[in-house]
């Protein structure tokens, strides 16, 4: 019996790599520059993506195709309706990278407070003496932090930010039940107007939907207090990324972390990759070499599941399971 075809589209860990070898012909695409994802379409039955875009166009040109394997959690990039409708699951890796997302946020927001960024392009410009006379950074003790959703990711970077650093945390989650908020030491907040006017630090751990699309504007931006800084280590739609670049400019905030952007890689006039108050990095935040392990295995663990007809434990359409379409 032929062994099921499995396109790897981007570069992940070689623990999932390997344990599709076991049971699938794998295509690793990234090993096979200047070939398209097109011409391996029309065979593949799983297909494993992180950004790569897989919308009802690609989706079409796969007749075979059994499941798609998203490395992370978020699925913006891919057509759920559409994979639905061709009876597609599409699987993903929920958990796999909490640490790291809320470490990274973490290590923003402290690069942000304490100045970092700044003290080291003076030291290495041997600007010794006017970077220790440059103003000072503030402490974490004590601050609040406001989150925009409070999900694994969130509710880690709360523990962390209350035993660490004794934080006040504010969380905007219609979605987060009373317990959960207990549990955390959080409060809940019903209108995020009310929690930007408060909070030093403002993390988003928000999934990207029409609904959260640019869920932080102009009008959020201008409630923020002048002092405080916006991190946003989730995807890169739920910013306004025109809105922020004014607000940094204008000095409506003090700065920001954004390691997301709305169009990645971002445009190179992109302003936010110049302005001194805005720290960036490459969409890493979940790339620690743990998590690059963890995010590996589960993807293939649930792919496997699905090609060899067990339902995923782990899916964006369960409904295909239980209606009994072809796995």
């Amino acid at each position: 019996m032929p062994r099921p075809r499995v396109v790897v589209v981007e570069r992940m860990d070689m623990t999932g790599v390997e344990l599709l070898k076991k049971e699938c012909d794998v295509v690793e695409l990234y090993e096979r520059p200047g070939e398209a994802l097109e011409q391996h379409l029309p065979e593949a039955e799983g297909l494993v993506v992180r950004i790569a875009r897989l919308g009802a166009d690609r989706i079409a040109l796969a007749p075979k195709l059994r499941v798609i394997g998203k490395h992370g959690i978020g699925v913006d990039n891919v057509d759920l309706a559409a994979a639905t409708e061709r009876g597609v699951h599409v699987v993903f890796t929920p958990g796999s990278n909490q640490e790291a997302v809320a470490e990274h946020a973490l290590t923003l927001m402290l690069m942000l407070a304490r100045r970092v960024e700044d003290a080291v392009r003076r030291a290495r410009a041997g600007e010794f003496e006017a970077g220790r006379n440059a103003p000072p950074g503030i402490d974490l003790l004590g601050r609040t932090l406001g989150l925009v959703g409070m999900g694994r990711i969130g509710g880690r970077l709360a523990e962390i930010c209350r035993a660490a650093f004794r934080m006040r945390v504010l969380a905007f989650d219609p979605y987060v039940s009373p317990e959960r908020s207990r549990e955390l030491g959080v409060e809940r907040v019903d209108a995020l107007d009310a929690q930007l006017e408060q909070a030093d630090f403002v993390s988003i751990h928000a999934p990207l939907t029409p609904e959260t699309r640019h869920v932080i504007g102009a009008a959020q931006l201008s409630r923020m207090k002048p002092t405080a800084y916006l991190i946003n280590c989730a995807r890169g739609g739920l910013v306004d990324e025109a809105a922020l670049v004014e607000a940094l400019k204008g000095g409506t905030i003090a700065g920001a972390g954004i390691d997301t952007f709305d169009q990645e890689p971002p445009d190179p006039g992109n302003e936010l990759l110049r302005l001194p108050s805005c720290i960036v990095t490459p969409h890493v935040a979940g790339a620690s070499q743990e998590a690059r392990v963890q995010t590996s295995r589960m993807v293939a663990e649930e792919v496997l599941r699905v090609l060899n007809g067990q339902p995923p434990r782990y899916s964006y359409n369960p409904e295909l399971s239980a209606a009994g379409a072809r796995c």
